[in-house]
């Protein structure tokens, strides 16, 4: 019987394919076979020097792609979410042709086995669609934490319970009892930020889209998280009680790694800010990276300036070159941030930066974070306590968790104020009970990934899982797996 051939296909943006590839290394390790399915926009160029860095790791991994359906100078970021759902779900047709053929093993193959299982993104429902129809057990990923799953998955009960739409004027602090499992915790403004201007379940596209693509991740064999049990049970628990199967095999980027130069950037990163980092006290640096999406106006880098300068700490802070709406030099934000610091050894800015290598480094104190889950896990992996300001999407309900269920940090959701965040840096940077709840995550997590660990023995369940659904697949059965 040939081996499990998976192929693992990403929505096609920074976060969600470096993740994934964090996955499919764990794939490979496990002598699976992977094609990592990319858009033809994020497929790595044959020039680059970094190309098949992941490839050249495994023999047993190779790169395909199709199109995104957008043409190449659209812009693909956090404004144009929606435009970028609907034009890859257009591609079914590319997608279909391209699964029929590797399904089939037709060609040359380069030596690898037919196609015998996907795991697609779950922003991508319809690649699980024309998975089953050819008659390839299929499986969904999400890249976001269960918690902010479990949200949009109870978006309708939320209308029905009349949670939703929230009243005019009504108070954000309100609790929200309709998520099961987080009625302790969840208030109005904790919910994903399209609820708050939504007055019918179908009036916000983007929030429509992922409420509809969550809902029909119960149609895959199986639904796979980025998470650890230790993190989010009880989530975990009630998203079990709607799916065929869950699998919590995180944090991924522990357990599975993948070879640096496979997580291209579209920023360089900086890595002189390591020999700066070098220079600084123990736990005396802030670091701030807000994230490869999150933009903000000239206002706000204001109030970020000057709370990060009245906090009194050195600070090392990643502003992309189109962070800042207005259309600011990079370098003209390099001069304000120098000259308001007194110098560049209180402060360093760099257009992108190693995160994980700054966030393990003896002088960080402490990580101002936009809240995705990728700088989550990471904060939480290295023991660091967080500010949170979160921008959009499950990022609202992922500081929620920071500062009130893990209480490793601080939630400064819709606030952008310098005197808030000078206070809020100080403390995460000098509260003995906030970094040992830190320290505490951080050895649990290290428990939950080390072998017999929670998420290390799900991931051996789901590799069995997946061989299974492929042996039956090759044999021409149509078991669900269960």
């Amino acid at each position: 019987m040939a081996a499990a051939h998976v192929l693992v296909f990403p929505w096609p943006v920074q976060g969600h394919i470096n993740c994934m590839l964090h996955f499919a290394t764990g794939l490979l390790r496990a002598g699976l076979h992977v094609t990592f399915l990319h858009s033809d926009h994020t497929l790595p160029a044959a020039s680059d020097d970094d190309d098949d860095a992941l490839a050249a790791a495994s023999p047993r991994l190779r790169y395909a792609s199709i199109p995104d359906g957008l043409p190449d100078g659209h812009p693909r970021h956090a404004g144009a979410a929606v435009r970028l759902m609907e034009s890859v779900q257009t591609q079914s047709s590319a997608y279909h042709s391209l699964l029929a053929e590797l399904a089939r093993g037709d060609g040359d193959g380069g030596g690898f086995p037919p196609v015998t299982c996907v795991v697609a993104d779950g922003l991508l429902p319809f690649a699980v669609d024309v998975a089953e129809e050819l008659g390839v057990p299929a499986l969904s990923f999400r890249t976001a934490s269960a918690c902010s799953f479990l949200a949009y998955l109870s978006v309708p009960r939320l209308f029905e319970l009349g949670e939703l739409p929230f009243p005019a004027g009504g108070d954000l602090d309100e609790p929200v009892r309709g998520v099961p499992g987080m009625e302790s915790f969840l208030r109005r403004r904790d919910l994903p930020g399209q609820c708050r201007n939504c007055t019918e379940l179908q009036n916000d596209p983007l929030l429509e889209m992922v409420i509809d693509f969550t809902a029909r991740s119960r149609h895959a064999r199986a639904l796979v998280l980025n998470t650890a049990a230790s993190m989010e049970r009880a989530a975990l628990d009630h998203i079990a009680r709607n799916m065929r199967d869950v699998f919590a095999v995180g944090p991924l980027h522990v357990m599975s790694p993948a070879p640096a130069a496979a997580l291209a950037s579209q920023w360089r990163e900086d890595d002189g800010c390591m020999a700066w980092l070098d220079g600084q006290a123990d736990r005396s640096v802030v670091y701030v990276s807000l994230g490869s999406l999150t933009v903000i106006s000239p206002e706000q880098f204001t109030e970020f300036l000057s709370g990060l300068v009245a906090a009194g700490h050195p600070f090392l802070w990643v502003l992309r070159p189109d962070m800042v709406t207005a259309r600011l030099q990079h370098a003209d934000l390099q001069e304000a941030v120098a000259a308001a610091a007194a110098g560049d050894s209180k402060a360093r800015v760099v257009r992108w930066a190693p995160q994980r290598d700054v966030l393990r480094h003896r002088a960080v104190g402490c990580f101002l974070t936009h809240a995705g889950w990728n700088s989550t896990l990471e904060a939480a992996v290295e023991g660091v306590p967080t500010v949170c300001w979160p921008f959009f999407v499950d990022q609202q309900i992922n500081s929620r968790l920071v500062g009130a269920v893990w209480r490793t940090g601080l939630d400064m959701k819709d606030v952008c104020d310098a005197a808030v965040l000078a206070r809020m840096v100080r403390e995460a940077m000098e509260s003995g009970e906030i970094r040992a709840s830190a320290q505490a995550l951080s050895q649990q997590l290290g428990r939950d990934v080390a072998d017999g660990g929670s998420s290390a023995t799900e991931f051996k369940r789901l590799v069995a899982f997946i061989e299974q659904l492929s042996t039956t697949a090759q044999n021409g059965g149509c078991s669900d797996g269960g």
